[in-house]
C-alpha cells in the first residue's frame, strides 16, 4: 500500500517545478528549432507523455525514500533505513531500567536490538560488562535505589534516561519492568526518558556522532497507546530533541536508524515536509 498518496500536493508541487524547468529548456529550444506542423500532434503527445512519466517518477521516489537529512536548531539530523551497529562515533542500545544483561528470551529477547547486542557484538563477556556497569561513574540522581524483592535479574534500579558509556556505544536505561518482567512505558514516562536521554547525551558526547534506534519501536509496551505507530515516535523523538538543550556542533550530528523491515511503515516525505517532525 502506497504511504503517499498519488494526488498528494506535495508531489504536484515538486512536479510543477520540474514543468517550470522543462518548458524554459523546451521555449529556447523550439527558438531555433522549427516543428513541422504534420509532426506537432506527435511532439505535443510524446511531450504529456513525458510530463506523466515525470509525475510518476516523483511518486514512485516519494513512495521509497530511504533517507533524508534537516536541520533542528542547528543540529545536522539524518533520519535513514539502516544498521545502527554499522554507524560510526557512538550508537546507543536501549537497556530495561536494571541495565539487566541476562539473554534468556524471559528478561531480554534474543531478537530485540538490546539481545542482538549482547549476543552478536558486545566485545567481551557478559561478566566484564556487568562489571563495567557496576563501576561506572554515574551520577547521583540516575541510581533510583535498590529493588531486593526482584527475584531474577539485577536488583539496582536505574533513572530512565541515565547513560552508561562502553566503548562506542551508549547504554541507556529506557524501558521500566512490571514485576512479570513484561516491558512498559506510560507515555508521560517515555517523554520523560526523552527529555532525560537528550539531557544526559548533551554531557557526554564530547563532538561525537551519535546513532539511536527508533525508541519503543520494538517489544516495550507503551500503555493506553497500543496501536501507536513508529512515525508517531519518530515525531515525538524530534519533537523532544527540538525543544531540549541538546545541539551537535559540526560536523557531530543526530542519525536516527530505521530497522528495514519497518521502512514501510514511516512516512519520510511527511517527516521532511513538517518542519522537524511535527
Amino acid at each position: 500500500m502506497a504511504k503517499v498518496s498519488f494526488l498528494d500536493k506535495r508531489i504536484f508541487r515538486q512536479f510543477l517545478e520540474v514543468v517550470s524547468v522543462i518548458s524554459v529548456v523546451a521555449s529556447l529550444t523550439f527558438i531555433f528549432v522549427e516543428i513541422p506542423k504534420d509532426c506537432k500532434l506527435a511532439v505535443g503527445g510524446i511531450f504529456l507523455i513525458l510530463l506523466l512519466f515525470v509525475y510518476v517518477a516523483l511518486w514512485v521516489r516519494s513512495n521509497n525514500l530511504q533517507q533524508i537529512h534537516t536541520k533542528i536548531e542547528g543540529s545536522d539530523v539524518t533520519i535513514k533505513k539502516g544498521d545502527i551497529f554499522e554507524q560510526p562515533d557512538f550508537k546507543v542500545i536501549a537497556f530495561n531500567e536494571y541495565l539487566d544483561t541476562q539473554v534468556d528470551d524471559k528478561i531480554i529477547s534474543s531478537k530485540s536490538l538490546n539481545g542482538i547486542f549482547i549476543n552478536s557484538h558486545l566485545d567481551a563477556s557478559v561478566v566484564d560488562l556487568d562489571r563495567h556497569i557496576e563501576n561506572y561513574p554515574f551520577e547521583d540522581e540516575d541510581v533510583v535505589g535498590e529493588n531486593p524483592e526482584r527475584k531474577s535479574g539485577k536488583k539496582t534500579r536505574f533513572e530512565i534516561g541515565s547513560i552508561c558509556v562502553y566503548g562506542e556505544y551508549l547504554l541507556t536505561a529506557f524501558s521500566k519492568f512490571d514485576d512479570k518482567n513484561r516491558a512498559r512505558l506510560t507515555m508521560p514516562e517515555y517523554l520523560s526518558f526523552l527529555i532525560n536521554f537528550w539531557d544526559r547525551v548533551n554531557r557526554i558526547y564530547a563532538q561525537k556522532s551519535v546513532s539511536v534506534p527508533i525508541f519503543g519501536s520494538g517489544i516495550t509496551r507503551i500503555k493506553e497507546h497500543k496501536n501507536i505507530s513508529d512515525e508517531d515516535l519518530l515525531k515525538i523523538m524530534l519533537w523532544t530533541f527540538r525543544i531540549s538543550e541538546m545541539r551537535f556542533k559540526y560536523p557531530a550530528k543526530l542519525t536516527i536508524i530505521i530497522h528495514p523491515e519497518k521502512m514501510d511503515t514511516i512516512n519520510l516525505l511527511d517527516i521532511k515536509s513538517s518542519n522537524n517532525g511535527l
